[in-house]
């Protein structure tokens, strides 16, 4: 389902950011310059926001030095192989095709995609029973209606959920919308009893259909990192800028650069994993903690035999928000392949990091058995992820909770002392939560430093 469908209506109009073709070739551009200007930066984190800027930096005569904490470049651009598909952890979707620099990026690199058709779907309620399609595109309708127009009955200290609740009362404890807060809104945009009920439709979107990532969406991050200089294993806990050079330490190490751009995950700078010398400035700090970080959990799980419908989507509508209520029919962009991938979102999602897989498999299976029969096999294998408790990330992506103010995610983005910059999607004030934000703020962060010179 389209990320911020929701907000389409509310956007027409307004100017999207075009990136030329040109501007596109220059920013993975190979040539580039190979005169050197005597200039050091060092890339914290080799996600997409960290190798566009190295790649950029590289190629306007900077040495470019990239410290990665984990064992592969990607960050949450992170696909696991091991049945043989590529299971996207991370981000698996390029959201609007249209004018979006991840479409010829992606191209570029390799990455084939495949067009997801919300319109290809079968929504279930409890005991199996098939939903009528004109019940759910009503409420559909209805949702993207309020969605549109809730946030002039918002206020700075009310959540999403409260303010929803108060003008539907009829509708908060409702099955269908349920799901449909749950997938079209959590999803998104954070935790309903923590998502501000006047930020949460901010943020623009690209045009055009929505296509996933068939052979994996790390593509893009392993062509962004060739010829760069990254050292993998190399955990950053220490950036000291007091100084004419900037000393950044990582695994007991201490290396100097002239430049440091910090492209951690938002969640990384909440949990204080790196310490800055001098501390950082209020206004920084203050956006850190303010701006919420989400917690989307996936789980792919595989057959020998296929068993459920042949649409794109199967929805499913429980009692408990949140909840493995959402399937990806993975079969129809891997014929070969009888897999389904679903979700778990906020707090429930959180929960599934201390349960066993077993127990997964239990929970998924009984909405699946209800939906189809409780003679329907057990999945042979099961793939999971784990983004809240994930010391390289601690959540998934940024969002706006009730005391985020947009100003904040330009706090998050502003350069200190012209040596300590930040890069990443929840510095993207247009596009945060996403891959082609975090690739942006990469590239502008990066002629930042350029500009310098």
């Amino acid at each position: 389902m389209q990320r911020r469908k929701f907000i389409k209506d509310a956007l027409t109009g307004l100017p999207l950011l075009v990136l030329t073709p040109t501007i596109l070739a220059s920013a993975c551009n190979n040539e580039g310059n190979n005169t050197s200007n005597g200039k050091t930066v060092i890339v914290i984190g080799a996600g997409i926001s960290g190798l566009i800027a190295a790649k950029k930096l590289k190629e306007s005569g900077f040495n470019v030095i990239v410290l990665e904490a984990q064992e592969k470049v990607g960050g949450r651009l992170r696909t696991n192989r091991s049945l043989g598909i590529g299971f996207d952890e991370g981000a698996s979707w390029i959201h609007g095709i249209d004018g979006n620099p991840i479409t010829s990026l992606a191209q570029q690199a390799g990455m084939n995609t495949f067009e997801t058709l919300d319109e290809s779907r079968k929504s279930y309620d409890i005991s199996g029973v098939l939903r009528n399609s004109s019940v759910y595109d009503s409420a559909e309708g209805e949702l993207y209606s309020i969605l549109n127009s809730m946030m002039n009955s918002g206020n700075d200290n009310q959540s999403f959920e409260t303010v929803f609740a108060n003008l539907h009362p009829d509708k908060i404890n409702d099955r269908l919308w349920k799901f449909l807060l749950s997938t079209y809104v959590t999803f998104d945009c954070g935790d309903l009893n923590q998502l501000s009920s006047l930020l949460y439709n901010e943020g623009e979107e690209f045009g055009g259909a929505e296509k996933i990532a068939t052979n994996g969406f790390d593509m893009i991050a392993n062509y962004l990192a060739n010829g760069l200089n990254i050292q993998l294993n190399q955990r950053v806990s220490k950036v000291d800028y007091s100084d004419t050079k900037v000393k950044i330490t990582h695994n007991g190490l201490t290396s100097e650069s002239d430049y440091v751009m910090v492209t951690v995950p938002l969640g990384v700078l909440k949990n204080n994993s790196i310490q800055f010398i001098p501390s950082l400035p209020i206004a920084k700090q203050n956006a850190i903690q303010k701006v919420g970080m989400n917690c989307v959990n996936k789980f792919l799980l595989t057959w020998d035999t296929a068993f459920w419908d042949d649409v794109q989507y199967i929805s499913y509508t429980p009692e408990i928000r949140d909840k493995f209520n959402y399937f990806v029919n993975v079969k129809k962009f891997h014929p070969n392949v009888n897999a389904l991938m679903t979700f778990a979102y906020a707090d429930y999602g959180r929960l599934t990091e201390s349960m066993s897989d077993s127990a997964i498999i239990d929970e998924i299976m009984s909405h699946l058995q209800d939906i189809y029969g409780s003679t329907i096999p057990n999945p042979t294998h099961l793939l999971r992820t784990k983004w809240h408790n994930n010391e390289n990330t601690f959540g998934s992506y940024s969002y706006t909770a009730i005391e985020t103010e947009m100003q904040h995610f330009d706090d998050l983005a502003e350069e200190v002392n012209d040596k300590v910059f930040f890069a990443g999607e929840h510095t993207n004030v247009d596009y945060y939560s996403t891959v082609h934000g975090a690739y942006l703020s990469g590239i502008r962060e990066a002629n930042k430093i350029i500009d310098l010179q």
